[in-house]
């Protein structure tokens, strides 16, 4: 009678050993078909509840594999395997730390279990207990020495608390025991990029990818590396290889975006941070990185309204904060923008790059002992380039030269091909009159330093060689003011034998004069002739050699055509009294407006002065300033200025023009007419430092802003001076 029992326990048997075969061969359907069959016959059988839950683990059925293994454990609780595989389970539904509390059953069952030690340091290491982790692989590498897989733990948890160096020591001994272990690869290419050694760990991604060209993880970390080196196009193909073997990681679709921002192609980055807020719609770092597409779009308040989207997520995100003030200051609302690097600055005061900005900030507000202070804070722990350049121009602001051509440097030592660096210090050089290191660290605008774009000529750039004979373009590339400092050297140009192409703005052509004598001119935008070489009006002065005390300053070199001189002279007859042409404030869109410009309401006292009359020359006017203009004795003629030339015809019919540092100024500059000049503190190169005249401009006085970004002391000064001249 007991025959018929064992045949039938015989059958299960073969029917649970056939089911691991094909387990074990990775045949996994035929496999859960098999175990099934045994789980009817015996509900209860352990091998089969264990090896199921197991199977459906990596069939990625979690929560029906911690059933199979749970059940499995009421049948037989003292198999540490089964222990050990219930932890695996719990892991990757996060729970954490009851994946630890089974793995420490299984190691009590089985004290020299090495794979349970393993396990039970990748789950504290989830619990964020580092220095317990590492207990845990030092214990599993003690009972087996050749464990790759714990050596590879071992390595990741060094690399949460920054032990590189141990960590990649760790991922070698991970590579010795097992070479093709592409996951170690991996790992030590992110460990190896870590330490700016990005040779050795692209070569790790390439070997990884070699063993398993389908390593999601592989394209990823090559990607970033590329996208590091600015090898834009090369990384975005290995995010797109990535996100064709694992369609859902939100962090390469974000990846994918920040790559796509920088390639200029916003829409499609909108659209794959958009795709990763789909997969991960708490995904706050792809909130951010949507405002910070706006931000380099110029859309400063659409990536403001992101930045506070990504606050309302999470009030303590300083770096939200932190690009949120950007933003502020980006729409010049700096007070704004200050309280907000604060914000960031109280939830993480170690947050280097807040300090910089919010250095900023005070800048801006013109409280720079205290940005300077903010400066030296952001480089006190590790001294990172952008912000010594910041504090080289806060001390420039100070007057304190010295030090800030000595941060200048330090900057340019860590990042020997920074443009803001050398832009900056060729300011600085600039306005001490070093204009032999200045010029040519002007060059740097080209480069990256300023918004300035190469014209992407095949021709060479003229810097001083023989021009005899041969055509060379000339072109304007800022502003207009810039382009009427220059137009000097056209003469000087001419001089060398050299035929001239000319380019400029249809508003300035007008003014040539006599200086367009056997010069082809063009409006900006026409199709140009062919030319030789070129050279940008504001690198004339480098390819002359030109020194502060060889500037080329024979005025008037611009002239006013004689139709627009009479038109003026009749609309502006001259009488017993003084005419002044006053310009108080510049375009509201220059980057230091906010400086350089005046309240049209804190020159009134100076418009009030006896036996002068006042024109304005500016065409356009600050609503602000409206109600005022209104009030005060000053005539407009903003609705008859078509271009420079009636501007000029204006100016030439005045007896003095006070202006601001706008082209204007310039122009008045330019035509020889006695000319003041009020300048903020923080002022451009060209004015040089500590004087009241100008190399470039001999009819010009400086009135110089006190370093505290108070107008009242130049206004008073301003004032008294003009009575007296008015008294004359």
């Amino acid at each position: 009678m007991a025959q018929p029992q064992t045949k039938a326990a015989s059958d299960l048997t073969d029917l649970l050993r056939r089911a691991a075969a094909h387990h074990q061969r990775g045949e996994l359907t035929q496999a859960e078909t098999l175990y099934s069959q045994v789980l009817a016959r015996q509900a209860n059988n352990f091998d089969a509840l264990h090896l199921y839950g197991v199977l459906l683990h990596q069939r990625g059925r979690p929560v029906e594999a911690l059933a199979s293994i749970g059940k499995a454990l009421a049948a037989n609780a003292r198999a540490p395997a089964a222990h050990s595989n219930h932890g695996i389970v719990l892991a990757v539904l996060n729970r954490h730390a009851e994946a630890v509390e089974a793995y420490e059953r299984a190691i009590a069952l089985k004290p020299d279990y090495a794979e349970a030690h393993n396990n039970r340091g990748n789950a504290l290491r989830a619990l964020s207990r580092t220095e317990d982790a590492l207990a845990a692989f030092d214990r599993a590498l003690a009972l087996k020495a050749d464990y790759a897989e714990a050596h590879n733990n071992r390595g990741n948890a060094l690399m949460e608390v920054g032990r590189r160096e141990e960590a990649l020591a760790s991922y070698n001994a991970a590579l010795a025991a097992r070479p093709a272990y592409a996951d170690a690869l991996v790992n030590r290419g992110q460990c190896l990029n870590a330490l700016r050694r990005a040779d050795e760990a692209l070569a790790d991604f390439d070997r990884a990818l070699t063993l398993h060209p389908h390593h999601a993880v592989a394209l990823k970390e090559r990607g970033r590396l590329l996208f590091d080196r600015g090898e834009l196009a090369a990384a975005l193909d290995c995010y797109d290889r990535s996100l064709a073997i694992t369609p859902d990681d939100a962090e390469t679709h974000a990846r994918r975006g920040l790559t796509l921002r920088d390639l200029k192609r916003f829409d499609e980055a909108f659209a794959a941070y958009d795709r990763a807020l789909a997969l991960k719609p708490d995904f706050i770092d792809a909130v951010v990185a949507r405002g910070n597409v706006f931000y380099q779009m110029g859309r400063f308040a659409e990536g403001l309204a992101e930045y506070e989207r990504a606050l309302a997520m999470q009030p303590d995100f300083a770096y939200g904060f932190n690009n949120r003030g950007n933003a502020l200051q980006a729409l010049g609302r700096h007070s704004e923008a200050l309280a907000s690097y604060e914000r960031a600055l109280t939830i993480d005061p170690a947050y280097t790059e807040a300090y910089n900005n919010r250095g900023n900030a005070l800048v801006e507000l013109n409280r720079l002992d205290e940005a300077l202070s903010d400066y030296n804070a952001a480089i006190g722990g590790k001294p990172f380039a952008s912000a010594l350049v910041n504090r080289g121009s806060a001390l420039r602001y100070l007057d304190r030269a010295d030090e800030a051509l000595a941060s200048f440097d330090q900057a340019i030592a860590l990042e020997p091909n920074m443009p803001e660096a050398h832009w900056n210090k060729a300011l600085l050089c600039l306005t001490l009159g070093d204009y032999e290191r200045g010029l040519e660290g002007y060059e740097w605008r080209w480069r990256g330093a300023t918004e300035l774009t190469p014209r992407g000529f095949s021709q060479p750039q003229w810097r001083g060689e023989d021009v005899a004979g041969k055509t060379i373009l000339l072109h304007a590339e800022q502003g207009f003011g810039d382009s009427i400092q220059m137009l000097r050297y056209l003469p000087l140009v001419k001089a060398k034998g050299a035929r001239i192409v000319l380019e400029l703005p249809d508003a300035l052509i007008p003014l040539l004069g006599a200086m367009a004598d056997n010069v082809t001119v063009f409006n900006r935008g026409t199709p140009l002739p062919p030319f030789d070489m070129h050279c940008p009006l504001m690198s004339l002065p480098l390819a002359f050699g030109t020194r502060v005390e060889t500037v080329p300053a024979e005025v008037p070199y611009l002239h006013v055509p004689a139709e627009r001189r009479e038109r003026w002279r009749a609309r502006l007859p001259k009488d017993d009294t003084r005419r002044v042409g006053l310009v108080w404030s510049g375009k509201p869109s220059h980057k230091n407006d906010h400086n350089r410009s005046i309240a049209l309401g804190r020159l009134a006292a100076l418009i009030a002065t006896p036996g002068l009359s006042f024109v304005s020359l500016q065409r356009e006017y600050r609503d602000a300033d409206l109600p005022v203009l209104a009030q005060l004795p000053i005539a407009r003629i903003d609705d008859s200025i078509a271009d420079f030339a009636d501007t000029a015809a204006v100016v030439e019919q005045c007896d003095l023009v006070i202006a601001v540092d706008t082209a204007v100024a310039h122009l008045a500059g330019s035509l020889g007419k006695p000319l003041w000049v009020l300048l903020s503190h923080i002022q451009d190169w060209r004015w040089l430092r500590d004087r009241a005249d100008s190399p470039w401009y001999p009819s010009a006085r400086l009135f110089r802003q006190s370093r505290d970004g108070n107008w009242d002391s130049v206004i008073a000064t301003l004032t008294r001076e003009l009575a007296a001249l008015a008294a004359g």
